[in-house]
């Protein structure tokens, strides 16, 4: 049974340092805020999707998630494929490819969101482990776990949901 909730941080997770923040303070439910760095998916030199409007998504014990607007998305690079996941939280996901690579989904959407994640609607989120996400020029981190798509960036500290050890906590 998981009963972090983000109002308590426990005794295992790393203490953050200046200008960081520790998953283990988010909320259950996930809150959403704007964010307003850059924050840039690149293929290869190709700029897939660039932003200075984003959203972070942060839930307890994962590193957040940032969700683009879909009018900084480059449509032409990415294709409709196939699966389908539903998040406890924000509902049925839809899954997108580089039109390239039509085989491996690298990002999601929320087409029909939950009433609490509305403004989500569309916006696109991409899996750091596939395909090359940068948040103020700096590399982004993939989330250990084959499923999940937090974004690891120098100023979030874990350990994080998905790491060896950690089962699916």
């Amino acid at each position: 049974m998981w009963d972090h909730t983000g109002n308590q941080r426990p005794d295992f997770a790393v203490e953050p340092g200046p200008g960081q923040e520790s998953v283990w303070d988010y909320p259950r439910p996930p809150a959403i805020k704007p964010d307003n760095r850059l924050v840039e998916v690149m293929h290869g030199s190709a700029v897939v999707a660039r932003t200075h409007s984003s959203y972070r998504v942060m839930e307890t014990a994962s590193p957040p998630t940032f969700y683009i607007p879909p009018d900084a998305v480059d449509w032409d690079q990415l294709v409709s494929t196939g699966g389908s996941s539903v998040c406890e939280w924000k509902g049925a996901a839809h899954y997108w490819a580089l039109a390239s690579e039509p085989e491996t989904p690298v990002a999601w959407t929320y087409p029909r969101p939950r009433a609490r994640f509305e403004k989500l609607k569309d916006f696109v989120s991409f899996y750091p482990g596939r395909i090359a996400c940068l948040v103020d020029g700096a590399h982004v981190e993939a989330q250990p776990g084959r499923f999940y798509g937090g974004w690891i960036t120098a100023d979030v500290v874990g350990p994080f949901k998905g790491e060896p050890g950690t089962g699916h906590w």
